[in-house]
């Protein structure tokens, strides 16, 4: 068999007898990574550890892994100007954590003969949220619905990355302001237990005025 070494290195070919005798000798495992090949090739490795670390490179890869997401938001032509900033704030959360948007026009009664206040409300919509998506898919009538697919201009891997950075400075900003205010309390607390000849005079005497030392007198 060829064998390899554990930083794979080229030994040669050796025979098997060899190979588990340089095997035990190494403290290592021999391990056959290509038995179809000829002659086959096998190598020396710490196997428990390959398998520990092929496992975590497996459970990063799921973490990792972009899941396609499409969410919907349904409007009225006609939609007043109130909703329309809700549902247009909604779109655009979608669209920061890197998810695809399908946005709706219903039509209903006369609404149908007027399909192009729909296509001027979602070319609106696409206008205002330009800088977080882009129009994937153009308007287009579907029975008594308009449809328009908006994606993300951050793909959701990025906005995912961007969301776990911005709560880890979030978390060192909470953590750093329990510091200060931890040490304010102590420092409050020390100044409340030092002896008396220590702590600041509270207020200086005042000075006696004519009428009171006539009086003394």
């Amino acid at each position: 068999m060829r064998l390899v070494g554990p930083n794979g290195e080229q030994v040669g070919i050796v025979r098997v007898e060899d190979a588990l005798r340089l095997a035990e000798e190494a403290n290592l495992d021999l391990v056959e990574v290509a038995p179809m090949a000829k002659p086959p090739v096998a190598k020396l490795m710490d196997f428990g550890k390959f398998k520990y670390e092929a496992a975590m490179k497996a459970r990063e890869a799921r973490k990792n892994q972009v899941n396609t997401v499409i969410k919907e938001i349904k409007l009225r032509p006609k939609i007043d100007p109130h909703d329309y900033g809700t549902k247009k704030g909604h779109v655009e959360r979608f669209l920061k954590a890197g998810d695809k948007v399908k946005v709706t026009i219903m039509f209903r009664g006369r609404e149908q003969s007027r399909p192009e206040l729909g296509r001027r409300l979602l070319e609106r919509l696409a206008e205002d949220i330009a800088e977080l998506g882009f129009v994937e898919s153009a308007p287009k009538q579907d029975g008594r619905n308009m449809i328009m697919v908006i994606g993300p201009t951050k793909k959701k891997a990025e906005a995912k990355a961007e969301q776990r950075r911005s709560r880890e400075q979030h978390d060192q900003h909470e953590q750093h302001e329990q510091h200060e205010r931890r040490e304010q309390r102590e420092q409050h607390a020390a100044d409340q237990t030092a002896p008396a000849h220590e702590q600041p005079e509270a207020h200086a005497q005042a000075p006696q005025t004519d009428e009171a030392t006539a009086a003394a007198e």
